[in-house]
């Protein structure tokens, strides 16, 4: 008996995921387009690429050991190393921030990725949950079932290698930061900083742009297709004799 209780609360999970992705399908999708565009017009998304810049404030590396030796008027010996054991240091050990326009514009897009991704998986549920059993003959409303999950599951890789820009975006630019802490007077690692946020910026405005676009597709394909979806065979075969 205690299968048969688990058979009908997985029953009724069943129903209950159909019936939350048809509500996102019918009244969310709609909404969440409505919103995006709204989000799209507000001025984070409309920074001009040369005020997307950061000026990184980044003290001198002083050799301590060498203005010793310089102000005792010592003759310079060799070159110390740049190593653990190096007197080079960097004063007060500074906290270096993050580009706060990009910070800010990962705080409105990151939430709206993490919405495609549960919207997506929670569509992928409904459509798999509706496929029928394998039969020989009748199957269009299966094949455009299989289609419109193919689709959905694009979509939700998508999501995810959007969250996965974003670490790579910080880890990135905090190995260049590191680089230009350790190498100051080399110029060309300020300019890769600077083009990797200009970058990045572009990146996160266009992945804004796409969410709406995948939501207003995912929309469309599936109210198209509605019917096909939700009843993939007719039971009318009589019909047909």
């Amino acid at each position: 008996m205690a299968q048969t209780e688990a058979a009908k609360k997985a029953k009724e999970f069943h129903e209950t995921l159909k019936v939350d992705a048809e509500n996102r399908i019918v009244q969310k999708f709609p909404e969440r387009i409505v919103h995006l565009n709204e989000l799209l017009k507000m001025p984070e998304f409309r920074i001009a690429a040369t005020d997307i810049k950061c000026k990184l404030e980044i003290p001198t590396i002083i050799k301590v050991e060498n203005n010793v030796n310089n102000c005792e008027g010592k003759t310079q010996g060799k070159r110390p190393r740049l190593d653990s054991n190096s007197h080079d240091t960097i004063p007060g050990q500074m906290l270096i921030p993050a580009n706060k326009k990009i910070v800010e514009v990962i705080k409105i897009l990151k939430p709206n990725i993490k919405q495609l991704a549960e919207d997506t998986n929670a569509l992928k549920m409904w459509v798999s949950l509706l496929i029928p059993k394998i039969e020989d003959g009748n199957n269009f409303g299966v094949s455009v079932q299989e289609d419109t999950l193919a689709e959905i599951q694009q979509v939700e890789v998508e999501a995810t290698n959007y969250l996965e820009q974003i670490s790579r975006y910080y880890a990135s630019r905090g190995k260049l930061i590191s680089k230009v802490c350790k190498y100051p007077y080399i110029e060309d690692y300020r300019c890769a900083v600077e083009e990797l946020d200009e970058r990045q910026y572009l990146s996160m405005s266009l992945t804004m742009h796409e969410i709406r676009n995948r939501y207003s597709t995912l929309h469309d394909i599936v109210i198209k297709n509605f019917d096909k979806i939700k009843k993939p065979r007719s039971s009318n075969t009589d019909s047909l004799y």
